[in-house]
């Protein structure tokens, strides 16, 4: 049977999180992992064990066993809810499904800077998923200046099977339709 994997992509406060749920409540048959939550889960029990410096392999581990297991152990489509801005990194991600009889659905947040500063300032959000920032503007504001680096691109048509790109609230609906659409062409 094939499934989807839809993947976000944006920076912080760009909407992920409330689309995956949508997307879930709307998607027969499917589950958001979510990264922050794991990030979350570590910083709570297992502090000790966070890398003083460099990637989080810990929070990339947990996420890699989750993910693995409803790949193989489900029949779930997949909605993975994290940043995935780095373009190495994505295709690492697609990579993973590829042969799997997966369909891969990237979603890109391409919210304006501006939008995302008076959420970043209004935000309520639980700070516990950081590891080495205190603020989600601080957050935000290193996600800016990564923009400018060539390795942190938006991601092109090609590097999955589809690509919807989200520029405000008013998209979200529409791209979950032509989602759960594409899932509905698959039964």
């Amino acid at each position: 049977m094939k499934r989807l994997v839809i993947i976000t992509v944006g920076k912080t406060h760009s909407g992920k999180t409330t689309f995956a749920k949508a997307l879930e409540q709307q998607l027969h048959n499917s589950l958001v992992i979510d990264q922050d939550n794991h990030a979350d889960f570590i910083n709570t029990y297992y502090k000790t064990l966070l890398p003083r410096q460099g990637p989080n392999t810990i929070k990339y581990a947990i996420t890699q066993t989750i993910v693995d297991y409803a790949i193989n152990q489900t029949q779930f489509h997949l909605i993975l809810c994290n940043s995935n801005r780095s373009r190495k990194g994505r295709l690492e991600l697609l990579s993973h499904f590829e042969n799997k009889s997966f369909i891969s659905i990237l979603v890109n947040f391409d919210i304006p800077d501006c939008v995302l500063q008076a959420r970043v300032t209004n935000s309520q959000r639980n700070t516990n998923v950081f590891r080495s920032a205190s603020t989600f503007e601080e957050v935000l504001i290193r996600q800016q200046a990564d923009s400018h680096k060539i390795e942190v691109l938006a991601p092109t048509d090609g590097e999955a099977d589809h690509l919807f790109v989200i520029k405000s609230a008013d998209d979200v609906q529409s791209v979950i339709e032509l989602i759960v659409n594409i899932a509905q062409g698959l039964a």
